[in-house]
């Protein structure tokens, strides 16, 4: 029974389906994983055995008929609101704070069938890439206790990773659900923002973060997520930035039409040698798949890169002010941190705003151009695997990187508001896994989705070390 919570959320529901798992038996399978696990990883906000057992012998008893997920044991990031279940931002000043709404894709999660095991812990406020705060502490990796899972979605990778979810829901402003995939060895979607519908992410992806921010689907393989993904998309009418968007299916020869571009850096920042071998492997299983590979790099990166920092970091503290205001000394030394990189320059004037946004549209005009005939990017997901807590600083290469210069590569395509998918696919000389990007134009998510299904049938989810242990 232990070894059923490892398997594909695809395989799962096949055997609740057939009757050989009966879906209390299923959540007792990942109750007990959890009971075993997260103790070490910290993964969870909020987490309610009995809770689950109740909600597992209502969806058992339910006739016919049966959404799509039904019975599926799943979890979703504390920032996306959950009816029931704390969602407080891993802040203090959040403290146990529970919605008494669902937050659209999560009322989708249930109308679909899913069991909604818990919300899982992240960073204050979201605005780190790894998982800590004062009031649920800090998120452990379950290929090295010593290292982050990622964040903001740390929590939600972790549990993935581990077995202890089937499939969940994180979000990405900045690679908040690419880099924790990266990190714990597993798959992911940032999608076209509003395709999977924003509503009641908490904080609102309104303003510059309706472009850099989507919700979006984890498993621990690319079919799970175009799972979820074809589950839960379709546009939400009073979500002004979701678009009237019809789900789409290519087949593989479909797919083969299209170029795929690969870059192992972006010409600034080095990448570990395994992260390029990971590049490369990735390239040439696709032209061994049929597929049209060669080097293409756009050459509007370090644009979007200036444009996502003024929006999330620069924005992002202006959006938070209010909120803070007068309660400084309660807030985690990693919201401390990403204040002190805003502060580090002057705050934007009006002007400078107004011409950012304008350069925004600009820059991203000019990427899709130069992606008319490479309409798939094939690139690193981060320049180093998963880092040590508070690790902050990297040598690659003999150059020495810096924080967000190491995670750069997801942040392009937030700025672009384009769909990027992660699947593992190589090593570091540690054993941490290395996940390679592959990202669509705007509204191409299908086809990120289909490309990155054919890596991660060659390449592919394994077990980390944690769960090897007695």
């Amino acid at each position: 029974m232990s070894d059923v919570v490892l398997q594909p959320a695809a395989r799962q529901l096949e055997l609740l389906r057939s009757g050989e798992i009966s879906i209390p038996e299923l959540a007792q399978a990942h109750i007990a994983q959890i009971e075993r696990f997260n103790p070490q990883l910290n993964a969870f906000a909020d987490f309610d055995a009995e809770r689950v057992r109740a909600e597992a012998h209502r969806l058992e008893a339910m006739k016919e008929p049966r959404g799509p997920l039904h019975g599926l044991p799943v979890t979703v990031k504390s920032s996306i609101a959950t009816r029931g279940l704390k969602c407080e931002i891993g802040s203090l000043i959040h403290a146990g704070d529970v919605p008494h709404e669902d937050a659209v894709v999560v009322a989708r999660l249930r109308a679909a069938g899913a069991l909604i095991l818990g919300t899982t812990n992240c960073p204050e406020f979201l605005m780190a890439y790894e998982s800590a705060n004062l009031l649920h502490g800090r998120v452990a990796n379950p290929w090295d206790l010593e290292r982050t899972p990622g964040g903001s979605s740390g929590g939600e990778s972790a549990a993935i990773a581990a077995g202890l979810s089937a499939a969940g829901l994180g979000s990405d402003s900045g690679g908040s659900v690419r880099v924790p995939a990266h990190f714990t060895g597993i798959c992911s979607l940032k999608p076209t923002p509003g395709r999977v519908p924003g509503t009641g992410h908490l904080p609102p992806c309104v303003g510059p973060f309706s472009v850099l921010g989507a919700i979006g689907p984890m498993a621990r393989t690319m079919e799970d997520v175009t799972l979820l993904f074809r589950t839960l998309c379709g546009q939400d009418a009073c979500d002004p930035v979701s678009p009237p968007v019809a789900l789409r299916t290519q087949s593989l020869n479909e797919l083969r039409v299209h170029t795929v571009g690969f870059f192992e850096d972006d010409g600034i920042v080095p990448v570990t040698p395994e992260t390029r071998a990971a590049v490369q492997a990735a390239a040439q299983a696709l032209r061994e798949a049929g597929f049209h590979v060669e080097p293409f790099r756009p050459r509007t990166l370090e644009q979007l890169r200036k444009l996502w920092w003024k929006f999330f970091v620069q924005c992002g503290a202006i959006f938070y002010a209010p909120a803070i205001e007068g309660k400084r000394e309660r807030l985690s030394p990693i919201f401390e941190e990403f204040l002190g990189i805003s502060e580090s320059v002057p705050p934007l004037t009006a002007t400078e705003l107004l011409n950012a946004w304008a350069e925004l549209d600009l820059v991203r005009a000019k990427t899709l151009e130069e992606m008319r005939d490479h309409r798939l990017l094939l690139c690193p997901v981060a320049s180093v695997p998963a880092w040590r807590h508070g690790e902050r600083t990297w040598t690659v290469d003999g150059q020495s990187v810096a924080y967000l210069d190491a995670v750069r590569h997801t942040q392009w395509f937030n700025a672009l508001a384009a769909p990027a998918a992660v699947v593992p696919v190589g090593f570091s000389p540690e054993g941490l896994p290395i996940g390679v990007q592959v990202a669509a134009r705007p509204f191409e998510d299908e086809i990120a989705l289909g490309v990155a299904s054919v890596l991660d049938a060659v390449f592919g989810y394994q077990p980390p070390p944690l769960l090897h242990l007695d």
